[in-house]
């Protein structure tokens, strides 16, 4: 039982304590072994954009020969095409670009937006996305509609203002956002912002509110969009006998039926092993490959032909004007060229999932024993409530532990994504006080995945540092759930 009647009261108490909170958690990293020459150099993930896995031997050689070689780049971009079209069939094709954050936006520019030419005044285009965690990357390339989300990402990222998420909006652009029927849209942390809480999603019940939301807007209506996760946290935990998410099955046939793209953020996803863009319906979708995939920072599309043509023609790799097929040349985005060494890298990434794929699975499944293992040690009253899922997509384990609030208790403190914006999400900075980089840990659930310093060089798992490293994110928990006053 909590000593605190409100949930504010329990975060403005914490906030007090972070100094303490920071002590104990410094100490309890030397108790459990986190020695000075480990502090900074392992971490939860390896997928955040703050700081990259290290690559395996194998791509670091692809890049390294391939360093003093004369190559084209459209040979490259090549390769990736023959790639892809190996394992989704001739129907798809591909489009490296430097980041998924690039791919989005060339993505939504070149099928969602209205054109800019012709005489009179500019149609408005609406696209739907759920209104799901992350939502300010594939949600954040128009105006919120309805007026009620017009400041959801006010404070998002490092700059302010309209220079800050804001300044990606595209021209007479909407993105409608549709709540998650089921989900908890609860406002926690220090900072005070709505969790997005997605582990009772009810899949059905959304896809009815969004057809319903397109009928209304289908004279504006230019696409849909949601991530590409296949975990109980992000929402996506409803599937079919075949392990596919029935809520992107879903959005798929609503934007066929409207005649308009399923444009799919799988940032931290990856090709081959994960969400299928075939099974899921996706005409695009995008990958930040240097986060489960193996590959140096770079990102990738892939969808179906149709929409490629038009992407692939903004980049700059579609056909020279002359009418040669075979082109890699000046667009609108050639800002988003990734370069020699990173194609390079990203071509030898892609060849191990086509190829290798067990070498990508066994160490994600020594790391889910782990963590299965690792998290009996937090509170047991809150043991049956705490969700721990295995992401192959992903190659991540999630732990959810939402459900530790119910029937009016408080349960294990809940950090929203604005707390990880402004510093006061205790579950990550206090790992950066304990010697580890942390790994996104907001709205009740943590994503833990390999590739720093938990990965020895030929890509198989570091069993001792690894369980090192959940064992100080379960402590710091334990923490942080005494001074909150619920265990």
């Amino acid at each position: 039982m909590s000593e605190f009647k409100y949930r504010f009261q329990m975060y403005k108490e914490l906030h007090k304590l972070i100094p303490t909170i920071y002590a104990e958690a410094k100490k309890k990293a030397d108790e459990i072994g986190i020695s000075p020459e480990l502090k900074g150099k392992i971490g939860l993930t390896g997928a955040v954009s703050s700081c990259h896995a290290l690559l395996s031997k194998e791509v670091s050689q692809a890049i390294e020969d391939a360093s003093r070689k004369v190559i084209e780049n459209k040979f490259l971009a090549e390769d990736i095409r023959e790639i892809i079209k190996d394992v989704y069939g001739d129907d798809y094709d591909a489009a490296p670009v430097n980041t998924c954050e690039a791919g989005l936006w060339v993505s939504f520019d070149a099928l969602v937006s209205p054109p800019m030419q012709g005489r009179g005044d500019n149609y408005r285009a609406r696209y739907i996305a759920p209104y799901e965690r992350h939502l300010h990357h594939h949600g954040g390339y128009g105006r919120p509609f309805p007026g009620r989300y017009k400041d959801l990402f006010a404070d998002r990222g490092v700059t302010a203002g309209e220079l800050g998420f804001y300044g990606k909006r595209l021209d007479h652009v909407d993105a409608v956002y549709v709540p998650m029927a089921g989900a908890k849209y609860q406002v926690h942390g220090i900072k005070g912002h709505p969790g997005v809480l997605l582990s009772t999603h009810d899949s059905a019940q959304t896809l009815r509110q969004i057809e319903s939301t397109a009928q209304r807007q289908a004279a504006y209506l230019t696409g849909v969009s949601s991530l590409g996760y296949d975990t109980v946290g992000y929402g996506y935990g409803e599937k079919d006998a075949n392990g596919v998410p029935l809520f992107q099955q879903g959005l798929s046939k609503i934007a066929k039926e409207y005649g308009v793209p399923y444009i799919v953020d799988n940032a931290w996803g990856t090709p081959f092993i994960g969400t299928d863009p075939r099974a899921i319906g996706a005409d695009v979708m995008t990958y930040s490959m240097d986060k489960s995939s193996g590959a140096p920072t770079v990102g990738l599309i892939i969808g179906k032909e149709d929409s490629l043509v038009s992407i692939r023609r903004a980049l700059g790799y579609h056909s020279d004007r002359s009418g040669a097929g075979f082109a890699y040349g000046k667009a609108a985005y050639v800002t988003y060229d990734p370069g020699k060494e990173a194609l390079v890298g990203l071509i030898a990434a892609l060849k191990i999932l086509r190829d290798k794929q067990d070498k990508m699975i066994t160490p994600l499944n020594k790391l889910h024993a782990i963590c299965q293992d690792e998290f009996k040690a937090l509170p047991e009253k809150f043991q049956k409530d705490i969700i721990i899922s295995k992401s192959v997509n992903s190659l991540a384990v999630e732990i959810n532990y939402e459900n530790t609030w119910k029937n009016g208790q408080m349960g294990i403190p809940i950090f929203s994504i604005e707390d990880m914006y402004s510093g006061t999400n205790i579950l990550q900075t206090g790992m950066a006080q304990m010697g580890i980089i942390p790994t996104i840990a907001y709205d009740g659930n943590i994503f833990i995945s390999m590739g720093l310093g938990t990965l020895d060089d030929e890509g198989n798992l570091m069993e001792n540092e690894t369980r090192l490293i959940v064992k100080a994110m379960v402590e710091l928990m334990n923490i942080v759930c005494k001074h909150a006053g619920v265990a």
